[in-house]
């Protein structure tokens, strides 16, 4: 049997703002986002099963990665809670959608966050490989398990 990668690409408009950054990214702005989702394991090959040939059916992976990020995280304005912007946005009623989370919503800790979201809610077969986040076309953050093993921790 062989190992297989697969990847599946998922598209959600965000907005969001940076508390105390030095930009003009500390003002609401959004993003139309692209996250990259791969994952592996052994592929199916038992004659007969629905699933013959598959790793994982893509609708399964899609239906895992739109219930734990996309419909959290599309169309949302997202801030850090406990900042001003808490309590700016919470107060507006122009804003239905706004989602506030423990760290500073940038590319990067929204990859990793989303790393977590997901590890858990894959099928026990499947490994979660790596997710890259683009914020734009030329900018984006990406998490390999690779570089996350428990040998290059220690390191």
């Amino acid at each position: 049997m062989s190992r297989i990668r697969i990847i599946k690409l998922f598209r959600f408009e965000m907005a969001h703002a940076l508390w105390g950054y030095d930009s003009p990214c500390s003002n609401i702005h959004g993003h139309s986002y692209e996250l990259e989702v791969c994952v592996s394991g052994m592929l199916v090959n038992l004659p007969g099963l629905p699933k013959n040939g598959m790793l994982i059916d893509f609708g399964d992976l899609k239906k895992v990665v739109n219930e734990n990020i996309i419909d959290k995280y599309d169309h949302t304005l997202v801030i850090q809670k406990g900042t001003p912007y808490e309590e700016i946005f919470k107060r507006q009623d122009k804003f239905n959608k706004i989602l506030a989370i423990e760290y500073q919503p940038t590319c990067e800790n929204l990859v990793m966050n989303f790393v977590s979201l997901l590890k858990n809610k894959l099928p026990v077969n499947i490994k979660l490989e790596s997710l890259k986040l683009r914020e734009t076309s030329t900018s984006w953050a990406e998490w390999v398990s690779d570089d996350n093993t428990q040998e290059k921790q220690d390191q």
